[in-house]
């Protein structure tokens, strides 16, 4: 089963081109967002291996209308109903994690498989990996005072960013 599904993610990849998706990313990294894609048992398409490819590549988070003009360009057969999916598909197998703006719109951010927390700047919309380890301390607080035993947590921090800070004169 390993053999024909490696097979079928390497035949997907050598197929991008043709299709008129194109990769951008090396291939290195192209096996390991379409092996995470399979992982769950989800079909690898071109659509999202380039709906994955470029919200791997954004270093802030970006709206599924944000990322779907970035991609018109080079995939102008690309709907703006697949990067939704493909971008709700990454959340439901932890490739991405949906972040809320102001005025309930939702964005998206690439993550690492490892848990984690999210630092997100309001202004510039940067995102940045806050490690469990900060944490701890906090969890044995809650457990130690209300009797409390957190099985899981997601936090997501919104503020300003430094550089953010530091041109609004902001200390």
């Amino acid at each position: 089963m390993r053999i024909a599904l490696t097979i079928n993610v390497r035949m997907i990849l050598d197929n991008l081109g043709r299709r008129g998706y194109t990769a951008r990313m090396a291939p290195k990294r192209q096996d390991r967002l379409a092996k995470r894609i399979t992982a769950r048992g989800r079909r690898l398409t071109d659509q999202r291996l380039v709906v994955a490819e470029a919200l791997a590549a954004c270093r802030e988070a970006v709206s599924a209308q944000e990322l779907h003009g970035r991609l018109r360009r080079g995939h102008p057969r690309l709907a703006l109903a697949t990067v939704y999916r493909a971008l709700e598909a990454q959340v439901e197998s932890g490739m991405a994690r949906r972040l809320e703006r102001s005025g309930h719109v939702s964005a998206y951010v690439a993550c690492e498989p490892a848990h984690h927390h999210h630092l997100v700047c309001t202004r510039c919309q940067r995102v940045s990996d806050v490690d469990e380890a900060l944490l701890r301390p906090l969890l044995r607080r809650i457990d130690d005072r209300h009797g409390f035993t957190v099985e899981h947590e997601r936090l997501d921090f919104y503020g300003l960013c430094a550089s953010c800070r530091r041109r609004a004169g902001d200390r």
